[in-house]
């Protein structure tokens, strides 16, 4: 037997593989994201993103920042929507982009050319300043720990040949003392490590971040880890690099985690809510009016399905959450107003 690997370190491994030399979006790859399903949501976020710099006093110069941007498709839409409607707001944003992938890197510089002023390794390496985040199943990606419940105490998961194995859990200490037998508690460290370090610099620099992901609005017990492949379910033990591996993002514990370094936590809600506060329906019906009056009907039916399927509860509207961490002394963004 190989010897047992943690399973965030087999996660982090895997994901390197996995995106190191490959476009995984799309019918053709593994998963399709929001900002394939629909140009609207770019768009919305985009607009969005535009009036929360009007809030901040609309700073000279600002950061727009995307976390994991897949293709460039979200910022594509972005930027196109705020030249159109708030063009002062575009001329401020200096557009860098979080990727380590030199394959989407490169898709990401077809897609966007000169408008993006940078890219960087991680979010610690982006220059200070104002920041607007947008992160799109950036957090589910990110590697998680999973402890089980074993008599009166917890193990953790290990990986070794292709299935998990047991050890004594180091951050036990850390563990609620009652779960059931066999109950799977799962540690997002590298998430909590990420917000904890963005809500710094947001309090202290100004900003916001807004996390659009999948999972419960509160934490629990269950083992989320997942993999796919040609959008189809697969081994999240098999060779690492194989398969898209994600976990459930656990937005509560996030939104504390931001709040405890000192920023506002507003959410989170329902996806489907927030992009309906944001008019995401709307934009597509006006997209898919225009795509019928040019004859193309089977275009205007796959916009109205695209945006039932971001907005519906049934789609991704429930699973999917909405998160924001800003300035505390900012007003609640477009879409959290209570």
């Amino acid at each position: 037997m190989t010897a047992p690997e943690r399973l965030d370190r087999f996660m982090g491994r895997a994901a390197a593989a996995y995106y190191a030399a490959r476009d995984p979006f799309g019918a053709a790859g593994d998963f399709t994201t929001a900002p394939e399903i629909s140009q609207a949501f770019g768009e919305v976020l985009g607009l969005w993103a535009g009036i929360v710099w009007q809030q901040m006093g609309a700073p000279r110069d600002c950061l727009l920042v995307e976390l994991g941007p897949g293709r460039g498709t979200l910022m594509a839409d972005a930027l196109r929507a705020l030249a159109a409607m708030l063009p002062a707001a575009r001329a401020a944003f200096s557009v860098r982009l979080v990727e380590t992938s030199p394959a989407l890197r490169a898709a990401q510089a077809a897609r966007l050319g000169h408008a993006v002023a940078g890219w960087h390794e991680s979010a610690a390496d982006l220059p200070p300043g104002p920041a607007i985040l947008l992160a799109n199943e950036f957090f589910d990606a990110l590697p998680i720990r999973q402890f089980i419940r074993r008599g009166d105490g917890w193990a953790e998961r290990f990986v070794a040949d292709g299935r998990f194995v047991e050890q004594p859990g180091a951050a036990a200490q850390s563990l609620p003392e009652a779960a059931p037998e066999g109950a799977v508690q799962e540690v997002a460290e590298a998430a909590m490590a990420v917000v904890a370090a963005l809500g710094q610099r947001l309090a202290a620099q100004g900003g916001a971040l807004l996390v659009l992901d999948y999972g419960p609005g509160e934490a629990g017990f269950g083992d989320s880890l997942q993999a796919l492949s040609g959008h189809t379910p697969a081994d999240p033990l098999g060779p690492p690099g194989s398969a898209d591996l994600t976990a459930h993002v656990p937005f509560a514990q996030l939104a504390a985690a931001g709040h405890a370094a000192g920023a506002a936590p507003h959410g989170p809600l329902p996806m489907g809510l927030f992009l309906q506060r944001l008019g995401l329906g709307q934009r597509a019906a006006i997209l898919a009016s225009s795509a019928h009056s040019a004859g193309r009907a089977g275009l205007a039916a796959s916009i109205q399905a695209g945006a039932e399927r971001l907005l519906l509860p049934e789609g991704m509207g429930r699973l999917f959450k909405a998160l924001c961490l800003c300035h505390p002394r900012q007003p609640p963004p477009p879409g959290f107003e209570p």
